[in-house]
């Protein structure tokens, strides 16, 4: 699969010596989800504003579909669809009129078939005519959609894009997202929900003080940095972990009835046969066993506070 976006030591500066972004690369494949994720003030909008031309760089290459974004400005925007966080429609239009307009800022020729299609895959055909200050958050947020789609883009760009939203109306948001990815389109998705990563990305992206710290298929880095608990309920509560289990680095629940037990799943030995043996010859008595799986929410966690052991 070959690159659909590339991103080539880009920094940005701003006055007082700020580095938004400092050296950042990034190759970014035709049709994928890409989750870009990271904490407030990470870089995150900053590095879409500059591949959108929003934002000027400060050094460094970006091309989109191989057209350079200042050199080839006009050709590189016209492959970009961007859904800003913030709501920002004309109140008074209608959705039909307020697509074609967006579609018509690009030069494209009028096509309400095309725009069609975007509005039922979107559940907004129903609401074509209305004006949009009738719709509720959800339908504002899928127009925002529409109109980033109305030019025929090839890359996506979602930044926060179920903010606000309903667990509801989120989850059919994430179905809008699949079906984009499936009819071909690249997707650049920012969020605060790790959930949302979890369900969708292909690869995720972890952006932190201006770099990128990394990015790996979904699955490999779970599969890698993830983690396994083991919760071990005891029939009674105790005060603390006892001296003969110190070794085993246990933490004991906030109930005082649990013992939690953090291993690798790869490794040759999980150590788990050796706690269970040495909490019996605690005089510990087991009530029930329980293991977690490391979310991709724990180890982004870990990550953006420098613990990647």
């Amino acid at each position: 699969m070959s690159s659909i976006l590339s991103i080539s030591a880009l920094r940005k500066s701003y006055a007082g010596r700020f580095e938004a972004l400092k050296d950042v690369s990034l190759e970014i494949e035709e049709g994928e989800i890409l989750a870009l994720l990271g904490p407030n003030g990470a870089g995150k909008t900053t590095l879409i504003s500059i591949i959108c031309g929003i934002t000027t760089a400060t050094s460094g290459q970006v091309k989109v579909g191989g057209h350079c974004i200042e050199k080839d400005y006009r050709a590189a925007r016209q492959m970009i669809g961007l859904v800003p966080q913030e709501i920002n429609l004309e109140p008074f239009e209608t959705v039909m009129n307020s697509v074609r307009f967006s579609r018509g800022l690009f030069g494209k020729p009028r096509n309400d078939a095309f725009l069609e299609e975007i509005l039922k895959k979107l559940s907004l055909w129903d609401k074509r005519g209305n004006q949009i200050k009738e719709l509720s958050g959800g339908m504002k947020r899928r127009v925002l959609i529409a109109k980033a789609l109305s030019h025929e883009p090839r890359v996506l760009f979602l930044d926060e894009p179920t903010a606000g939203v309903d667990v509801e109306l989120r989850k059919d948001m994430w179905e809008v997202v699949r079906e984009l990815r499936e009819s071909g389109v690249t997707i650049i998705l920012t969020t605060h929900y790790i959930e949302e990563a979890e369900a969708m990305a292909d690869r995720v992206g972890v952006i932190a003080s201006g770099e990128i710290l990394l990015v790996e298929p979904k699955e490999d880095l779970m599969a890698r940095m993830g983690k396994k608990q083991l919760q071990v309920q005891l029939s009674a509560p105790i005060e603390a972990v006892p001296e003969a289990l110190a070794p085993h680095d246990l933490r004991l629940g906030a109930d005082g009835q649990s013992l939690i037990y953090t291993y690798d799943v790869k490794a040759e030995r999980t150590g788990i046969t050796a706690l269970l043996n040495d909490v019996a010859a605690a005089g510990l008595v087991l009530a029930d066993v329980s293991t977690r799986q490391s979310s991709l929410e724990d180890i982004f966690v870990d990550l953006v506070s420098g613990d990647d052991a």
